[in-house]
């Protein structure tokens, strides 16, 4: 199973316990394949950066380092009109189109209304480990 995590799932998980802390378990344990692009990367390094200097003792260069190890990085397709009401959304989908990933994993209201988009389901974290 393919799977894309938005970056505010992405960096909860990292920073809190909670439904995507479980998800980053579930993908270090190999229950599903992380699929980021340059893009999304770039995001969570910016994201994770910013969080880390109110908390302290994170390491957010070796939660990257295992992005950047264990996650699939495609290169995504690009959209010529902005398909989500927030065109900062239509990375993820962008990437999740030419990885023909099976969900995408957000809490984004924008992006949970592309649900059905080409076939690719958004579904928030607590749907997403119901389906792992």
């Amino acid at each position: 199973m393919k799977a894309i995590i938005d970056t505010n799932v992405f960096a909860s998980g990292v920073f809190w316990k909670g439904p995507p802390f479980q998800i980053l378990q579930a993908w270090q344990r190999g229950r599903f394949h992380l699929i980021v692009s340059k893009p999304i990367l770039e995001e969570y390094r910016r994201i994770l950066v910013q969080l880390s200097k109110h908390r302290p003792g994170t390491k957010v260069d070796r939660v990257l380092d295992l992005v950047d190890l264990h996650a699939e990085i495609v290169e995504p397709v690009a959209f010529a009109l902005s398909v989500c009401s927030d065109p900062d959304d239509d990375k993820f989908l962008e990437a999740a189109l030419s990885a023909h990933v099976d969900y995408i994993v957000t809490g984004d209201k924008a992006l949970l209304a592309q649900d059905g988009f080409r076939g690719i389901s958004v579904v928030t974290p607590k749907q997403f480990l119901n389906c792992l």
